[in-house]
């Protein structure tokens, strides 16, 4: 039987596959063994245990050995989560080596260590689809640089601009959430090995050295300080993963506005056998796209959850812990099949440019208001422009006349040359900015 999202039959095809292998039972059972054998192989070389230990705890730390159902068993009898898989180990390693496994160490330090190993693994799978989203937004923004849309603030048309203006800022915000997640990586995932408070107690003076050397064997930066109540690093990354699903997020819901069927300027990809409703046969939903939101909104909630378990009573607090273990898997997941999921919508994207065109030209030349204002402004100035303006285009709404001839009606036009309105061409910098935003990144 299955029960949850990532497992179930309706609902696992909405999340990466690869992030769901990294945070599965198995690979965090592998993944706590592989910090075990690390942490004997640091101890070994530094002295704290023999040297011949070493080889005969990593050869035991294998999951194929390990019973599970066992491990599940004892592990609710024992109501802890790590020594039964403790002493497990200890059986298939034999002495003398079982009594060096785990040699200084507390639970927690290999659990955060474990995690910061899967994160390390998502976020190189989040970064890839990261690449390839830059690489086709950048691809797409410059074949559109010129492509005449609606600009809309408010849900209503404001002024005219290009696709590729618009594309230029999903663009620039992805690539701030690259550089974000970049950034935090290796300071918020990190190799901790305190012990039971974070003092090095039980090693002593080669304690510090010995997380430094397990550390470069993880290939993680070391804790150096492992309070096990200092909980802001890995925040710190998740709540630049929350502002990535934030960039999402606003491009999908962009992308089912421009789906809608009055406005049809974009439709992401569809196949046949691709359905929108099981009654109404025409429906071409933008499915990737809602999922996608909600994927998004999944990861947001879940921010509270992590900041929230920073608060951590004295040294050592499993209220909070136990959140964290939990919700850090959840986030890893989602956060990888954001991304995918953004990586694919993107790539299957239909453009339909004639209508972007149409779109942009439906108010009878309300759009370039503010064109009409500039011109005025140098006659009469702006604020009686602005005046004039307003009441040229309510009856130009109200009376569905063309709004130069609304203009051009109007008393205070007397004696003025009429207005030029150029839809198409009051777009401003838009090409320009593609120009400057759009071109392929040399790290791609």
């Amino acid at each position: 039987m299955t029960v949850g999202m990532f497992d179930s039959f309706i609902t696992r095809y909405w999340f990466s596959f690869e992030a769901k292998e990294i945070w599965s039972d198995i690979q965090t059972l592998q993944t706590w063994l592989d910090v075990e054998a690390a942490l004997a192989e640091a101890q070994a070389r530094l002295g704290v245990i023999p040297a011949d230990v070493a080889p005969v705890i990593k050869e035991a730390c294998r999951h194929e050995r390990f019973d599970t159902e066992r491990l599940s068993c004892e592990i609710s009898h024992a109501q802890h989560p790590f020594v039964p898989v403790l002493r497990q180990l200890e059986e298939f390693t034999g002495e003398p080596a079982a009594g060096y496994i785990h040699w200084g160490a507390t639970t927690q330090n290999i659990f955060d260590t474990t995690a910061s190993l899967q994160m390390k693994a998502t976020h190189a799978l989040i970064d890839s689809s990261l690449v390839r989203i830059e690489s086709a937004l950048s691809k797409m923004a410059t074949k559109h640089r010129d492509t005449l849309q609606a600009g809309r603030t408010h849900g209503q048309h404001a002024l005219p601009m290009t696709f590729g203006f618009k594309v230029a800022g999903w663009l620039e915000e992805v690539r701030r959430d690259r550089q974000r997640l970049q950034d935090r990586l290796k300071s918020s995932f990190v190799a901790s090995l305190g012990g039971a408070i974070g003092t090095f107690a039980a090693m002593g003076e080669k304690g510090p050295a010995v997380e430094a050397e397990m550390a470069a064997i993880l290939d993680l930066e070391p804790a150096i300080l492992p309070m096990r109540s200092s909980y802001d690093r890995v925040s710190d990354y998740v709540c630049a993963l929350a502002l990535f699903a934030g960039t999402a997020e606003k491009i999908a819901q962009d992308i089912v506005f421009m789906q809608r069927t009055e406005i049809g300027e974009i439709e992401e990809a569809f196949h046949m056998g691709k359905v929108g409703s099981s009654t109404m046969a025409q429906k071409r939903n933008p499915s990737t796209a809602l999922m996608l939101i909600s994927l998004c909104r999944m990861t947001s909630a879940r921010l509270p959850l992590v900041v929230g378990s920073m608060v951590r009573m004295d040294e050592g607090d499993s209220s909070a812990s136990n959140v964290s273990d939990v919700a850090i898997p959840e986030v890893g997941i989602l956060g990888a099949s954001i991304a995918a999921t953004l990586d694919r919508l993107i790539d299957g994207l239909d453009v339909h440019v004639e209508a972007m065109s149409k779109n942009a030209g439906i108010t009878n030349g309300l759009i370039v208001s503010e064109a009409a204002m500039m011109q005025l402004s140098d006659r009469i100035g702006r604020h009686h422009a602005h005046h004039l303006l307003y009441e040229a285009a309510q009856r130009s709404v109200m009376e569905g006349v063309a709004f130069t001839q609304a203009i051009a009606e109007h008393p205070r036009m007397a004696g003025h040359d009429m207005v030029t309105l150029n839809v198409s061409g009051y777009t401003g910098e838009s090409g320009t900015l593609v120009d400057r935003l759009a071109g392929i990144n040399e790290d791609l």
